[in-house]
């Protein structure tokens, strides 16, 4: 019996030790059910990368010849997609990624300027670009309206992309006048059915660029000029996210700022003069791009660019100048980068979002004008504390059911 009993007070040790170790292995089990494997492999792949994964789309022609000036600019950070149903343009193109569309429906011979046919043939491929979309966070569409597979397939392509969860802008291009009225009715269309599958659109009418360039200017530097201006969309937005700052502008402030805001203006100013700071801030402010409209903004993403020179001082003038434009109740961000490339130079890049629908028809037929409120108030912001402006821009009275009144 004492045997028992000591062999008993022998095992009571290991019995409590089975017990527990039951426990803890029964606890750990429960915890292991509660934690999925994928949600701690995603964590994982985060921390390792720690990057936003950014694709740009160029959708027809106009798309590829812009994918191809952002290739050959060396724009970093973006994963660029080439989707055309032309494959001879296909063949051309510098992307590594493509995808040809409708080839049963064109037999890779283009839409001839049907945005229907280019509708249908992106329909035709709907798996194939769903799966192009998937995995990205964020996806630049873009395209010249006004032929036939831009103008058809880019709104397909941005509603699968923001179907799959992904922050989708359309930046595109408006027709030149001489290429016709019935060119600028297919983009009209084709813009108001980007637009309703977009998180944010940037429209840049190629008469605008009229403004910038001189009168001697050949055509085909004009069309090299709307790809360009293309590009400076998508890497004015791109590198605000990609490019590591001193003061940081991550992907969510982006998103917070760009996720079903509608229509975006873009301004991108660059000085290396005495002002350098104020006129960068106001040549952003007052492009061909912006037309001096962030007033009427409701979202405002600003990006400020220079190298070991760049000041405190200068960072506030750019600020102010900023500030004092934008509404009292918009949203504003702010980031800076300092890179060495940029010695001596200062860049301001600008995103404003939110525009009223009936107010973004002023700006794109460019009938928005710069109050002399706003003005003084922006060339005295840089010695002035930030004031919000005193004249509202002009609303029309009714909204027109052409998102392009000029055109009618």
């Amino acid at each position: 019996m004492a045997a028992r009993c000591a062999n008993r007070g022998t095992r009571m040790p290991c019995l409590q030790t089975q017990t527990v170790r039951r426990y803890r292995a029964c606890t750990s089990r429960q915890i292991r059910r509660q934690i999925p494997h994928r949600l701690v492999l995603v964590s994982a792949s985060l921390a390792t990368t720690g990057q936003a994964r950014i694709k740009c789309i160029g959708v027809g022609g106009g798309g590829g010849n812009a994918i191809n000036r952002m290739i050959s600019a060396g724009l970093q950070g973006v994963e660029f997609w080439a989707i055309n149903t032309d494959q001879q343009a296909l063949e051309n193109a510098l992307a590594k990624n493509k995808l040809q569309l409708g080839v049963e429906l064109t037999r890779g011979l283009g839409t001839g300027g049907n945005p229907e046919l280019g509708k249908q043939a992106a329909n035709e491929n709907i798996e194939d670009i769903t799966s192009l979309v998937s995995g990205a966070d964020m996806a630049f569409i873009t395209a010249g309206m006004g032929g036939g597979t831009g103008t058809g397939a880019a709104p397909v392509v941005a509603r699968m992309s923001k179907e799959a969860g992904v922050l989708t802008v359309g930046v595109v291009t408006y027709p030149f006048t001489f290429e016709g009225r019935k060119r600028g009715n297919q983009a009209t269309d084709g813009v108001e059915m980007l637009r309703q599958n977009v998180d944010t659109l940037i429209v840049i009418p190629n008469d605008r660029l009229l403004d910038v360039v001189g009168q001697n200017t050949p055509l085909q530097d004009a069309f090299l000029l709307a790809d360009d201006v293309l590009k400076q969309g998508v890497q004015g937005i791109s590198d605000i996210i990609t490019v590591p700052g001193l003061v940081n502008v991550d992907f969510a402030d982006v998103k917070t700022v760009m996720c079903n805001s509608g229509t975006a203006m873009l301004g991108v100013g660059v000085n290396s003069g005495r002002n350098r700071a104020e006129e960068a801030a106001l040549a952003a402010t007052s492009a061909p791009l912006i037309e001096r409209s962030i007033q009427s903004a409701t979202g405002i993403v600003y990006n400020i660019t220079g190298g070991s020179d760049l000041t405190l001082q200068e960072v506030n003038q750019v600020s102010q100048v900023v500030t004092a434009l934008a509404g009292p109740d918009a949203n504003i961000i702010f980031g800076a980068v300092i890179d060495d490339q940029y010695e001596g130079e200062v860049h301001v890049t600008i995103v404003a979002t939110g525009f009223e629908p009936a107010f973004e028809d002023q700006i794109i037929a460019g009938k928005v004008e710069q109050t002399p409120a706003v003005l003084s108030a922006a060339r005295a912001a840089p010695r002035a504390a930030p004031t919000a402006p005193t004249t509202k821009p002009t609303r029309p009275a009714a909204k027109s059911n052409s998102p392009f009144p000029w055109r009618r």
